[in-house]
């Protein structure tokens, strides 16, 4: 069904790239007039790289500028506050869980140098985090990740951002996406507990076999490499199931197996993007530490401006990588369409909402 209040055209994800044209239809869209007589043309986009993702996200940036600003201050923003400052984590059950992962490192033959030391207390850190942020992270951030895919959803369908449309759209879609949400966590811990598993198990048969520490280190070093590959590959399909549940009508396990079908032959361009956000937010979060957290030089007065500066720094970084994931779900939609007759129809075109609404300028 289309929507009462706005012609409503399908997103045409068609497997042919544009030629013969340096602009992009979203740069055209740009010249184009907002009102409801705008010439609809059917929208074609595919990269075969991350450097092209992100300049498309940064086009879409620049056409609904105030949209994705609107969503960064009011949902992505406090997060990141609450994240960067370690606000709700309790250092006292950080060093007994240090202290627990160090005595399992010792038994396992592991040498307790200072990389092993701080990686265990930096895991503390995280997992105590992110587990008194699960609230946050299911509630404003699951949200602000819905925001982003239906605003980037509205630019590709040539279609004004309208909040009350997004409010109706958020009642019916609500389920599947907290689902989807909650799939992506039991993966995500599961692929962490393989990954530990794994750990103990490597490192003490080489130490039963070799006793050797320097050893133990080395194949625990490989270990690490190996789990990072997969670690990352599972976020990019998380991240685009996210964004599957979103605009089509599969949630749960079902959308992180459209993901990583969707994504087949594309995987190097996803783990480029989650590489370039990682790195940025990583460093933003050793910024913060060292000159918010950790008082490390002066009297501590640039805390009142450098630590907001950074938390806007780090939600903007988080913007990004929403939208990013989004248009990569566009381009894996436009290079695998050729190939599949069954694709679902997106869900937010089937969701009829009131004429009257909103429209975020």
């Amino acid at each position: 069904m289309e929507s009462s209040s706005v012609v409503s055209p399908r997103v045409s994800l068609n497997h042919s790239k544009l030629e013969g044209s340096e602009c992009t239809p979203l740069h055209n869209l740009e010249l184009e007039s907002s009102d409801t007589g705008i010439n609809h043309c059917e929208y074609q986009f595919h990269s075969s790289s991350a450097l092209d993702i992100l300049r498309e996200t940064v086009r879409i940036l620049r056409f609904n500028s105030s949209g994705f600003m609107i969503t960064a201050a009011v949902l992505i923003c406090p997060v990141s506050a609450i994240l960067l400052s370690n606000l709700v984590v309790d250092q006292h059950i950080v060093n007994k869980l240090t202290y627990r992962l160090l005595l399992v490192a010792e038994v396992c033959g592991l040498p307790l140098t200072p990389f092993v030391t701080v990686s265990c207390h930096k895991f503390s850190e995280m997992v105590l985090s992110l587990t008194m942020c699960f609230p946050l992270f299911i509630t404003s951030s699951l949200l602000s990740k819905a925001a982003v895919v239906y605003s980037v959803y509205c630019t590709y369908s040539r279609k004004k951002v309208e909040i009350s449309k997004f409010f109706v759209i958020v009642r019916k879609i609500w389920k599947k996406v907290v689902v989807t949400y909650l799939w992506v966590c039991m993966v995500i811990v599961g692929c962490i507990m393989l990954f530990f598993v794994l750990l103990v198990a490597v490192c003490s048969a080489v130490s039963a076999i070799w006793f050797s520490p320097d050893l133990v280190f080395y194949a625990a070093i490989v270990v690490g490499l190996v789990f990072s590959v997969v670690y990352a590959n599972t976020i990019v399909i998380c991240n685009i199931g996210i964004v599957i549940s979103v605009l089509e009508d599969v949630s749960g396990a079902q959308a992180l197996f459209r993901s990583g079908v969707l994504i087949r032959g594309q995987t190097q361009v996803g783990l480029l993007i989650f590489l370039g956000s990682t790195v940025g937010m990583g460093f933003i979060e050793g910024l913060f530490e060292h000159r918010v957290t950790t008082l490390s030089y002066g009297d501590g007065s640039s805390r009142l401006w450098e630590g907001p500066l950074l938390v806007i720094m780090y939600s903007f970084v988080v913007l990004i990588d929403s939208m990013m994931s989004a248009v990569f779900y566009f381009s894996c939609k436009s290079y695998g369409m050729g190939a599949s007759n069954g694709e679902s129809q997106p869900i937010l075109e089937s969701i009829a909402v009131p004429p009257e609404s909103t429209d975020i300028q």
